[in-house]
């Protein structure tokens, strides 16, 4: 019976057990290397048992379905990434690095929890757990006054976020009696002893909370100065990893809740999703920091995920999952650059520390390349199926005005994009040559900015097999 409930959690449980093990191997002998090898061991376990784990519901808590399974698989396989990278960023500065992995590993689990969450209590623990290693993560280089201000901002902002969340979840219990997504998905469609004062309050407040952590316009104004204050490796983490697994929880809170019963909710979402759109993108024309122009470039897409979640359906689901799977690679690859240039004094988040990277590190400047024209939406890139996918998603239930919208804002968002590829291209100067960009690549380092190349631009040829897997994740979430 007790195995019934542990082989299906094996994932989850192979994360925690993974964090336990490197915190006592820490505290008999501090070894980075060592902390960062059980830290690799555990997350690659993580991701090969998701494929065989039987799916169950445990309990009222979480569902592990396919499509837990398949965000699982996607945030420990990121989460190596930031490890990987995070290996050769810490071994060239001062200070202990072996706690690192440990909040890694946390903040980890708890955006696992909520990819497979069905249960406000769930939601609000998982969502905890991932903050509070965040916390710890973006200020960890506490020499620095940067990280120091990011850190605290985060903590202060995602105090807020949660208290929002809360409140919410206490009118929507208030009315409805019951924190199960799926039964509040029955009991809105029956109609019965509703109290709508109480539920779309309640509601609204719940997407206020998940705004905050997603930096949905109009709740990003942290975003830009945390991505910069972070380390290059810890804000990959929040760019992708943090969001994704609460993108993975909003889309089954929105699909199980049935949300789309709801017409003010859609209007809700239309709204913000056209403020990220605008705000990501305009905000970022004025930007000359890279780490700052990926932020509001972040907010940008997450409002073009929220247009393929307020679709709906089969390609509405299909669309937002793609997207973030798409989303993962170009991010991930893009700070992987940052992460290689950053000297030991400070990140390489400049558009300076780029100029004329083309002739000192080719392979490095094309990879880079690669990346930004992938989020740009440019064709034989995952980027451009991504965004094919959203406009062919919302061209079936006739959303026009949002795909206008959305076409509009990515062909502004070509420009900042090329800003930063031109520079790669420039011509060396006598500036840029004392510029922090000739030391050796990590072999490590490299090998994960050339998978993710290699995956971005073969999804970009052939996504076939990666949609057929999609479309056998969301046949158990809708």
């Amino acid at each position: 019976m007790i195995a019934d409930y542990i082989i299906p959690s094996l994932p989850l449980l192979l994360v925690a057990g993974t964090s336990v093990v490197v915190m006592l191997a820490v505290a008999v002998r501090r070894n980075h290397s060592v902390a960062f090898g059980l830290t690799l061991l555990g997350l690659a376990a993580s991701f090969c048992s998701a494929f065989f784990v039987p799916v169950r519901q445990l309990g009222i808590l979480l569902t592990v379905d396919r499509y837990g399974l398949f965000f699982i698989g996607l945030i420990a396989a990121a989460a190596m990434a930031v490890a990987v990278l995070a290996h050769g960023y810490l071994a060239e500065r001062e200070g202990n690095k072996e706690e690192f992995y440990i909040l890694l590993l946390v903040a980890t689990l708890g955006a696992m929890v909520l990819a497979c969450s069905s249960h406000f209590v769930s939601l609000f623990l998982g969502l905890e757990v991932l903050s509070i290693g965040l916390y710890s993560l973006i200020g960890y280089l506490r020499e620095r006054p940067l990280p120091v201000e990011a850190g605290i901002k985060y903590l202060v902002l995602a105090a807020s976020s949660s208290a929002f969340l809360l409140f919410g979840i206490a009118l929507v219990y208030a009315d409805l009696g019951t924190m199960e997504f799926s039964r509040i998905a029955q009991l809105a469609a029956s109609g019965t002893n509703l109290h709508y004062d109480l539920l779309l309050p309640g509601v609204a407040l719940i997407l206020t909370g998940i705004g905050f952590k997603l930096a949905l316009a109009p709740f990003h104004m942290w975003t830009p100065d945390i991505y910069q204050g972070a380390p290059a490796p810890v804000t990959a983490f929040v760019a992708t990893i943090s969001k994704g697994g609460m993108f993975a929880l909003l889309l089954r809170y929105f699909s199980q809740s049935r949300l789309d019963l709801f017409s003010p909710v859609l209007v809700v979402f239309s709204i913000i999703a056209i403020a990220s759109m605008f705000a990501g993108n305009l905000l970022a024309l004025f930007e000359n920091n890279v780490k700052r122009i990926l932020a509001y470039s972040s907010i940008a897409h997450m409002g073009y995920v929220l247009v393929a979640l307020e679709v709906g359906g089969q390609a509405g689901a299909g669309a937002v999952i793609f997207y973030l799977v798409a989303y993962f690679i170009m991010t991930l690859g893009a700070f992987a650059v940052v992460t290689v240039l950053s000297p030991r004094e400070r990140d390489a988040d400049q558009i300076d520390d780029y100029r004329g990277l083309f002739w000192r590190r080719p392979w490095l400047a094309l990879g880079f390349t690669a990346m930004l024209l992938s989020l740009a939406g440019i064709p034989l890139t995952v980027g451009f199926f991504g965004k094919f996918y959203i406009i062919a998603a919302g061209a079936a239930t006739g959303a026009w005005a949002l795909i206008l919208i959305l076409v509009i804002t990515s062909t502004i968002g070509l420009f900042y994009y090329l800003r930063v590829v031109v520079a790669l291209f420039q011509k060396q100067t006598e500036t840029e040559a004392a510029a922090p960009t000739r030391r050796r690549t990590a072999p490590a380092a490299a090998l994960v900015l050339s998978v993710l190349t290699l995956v971005l631009i073969w999804l970009g040829v052939f996504p076939s097999p990666l949609l057929r897997i999609i479309q056998a994740a969301i046949h158990t979430l809708l």
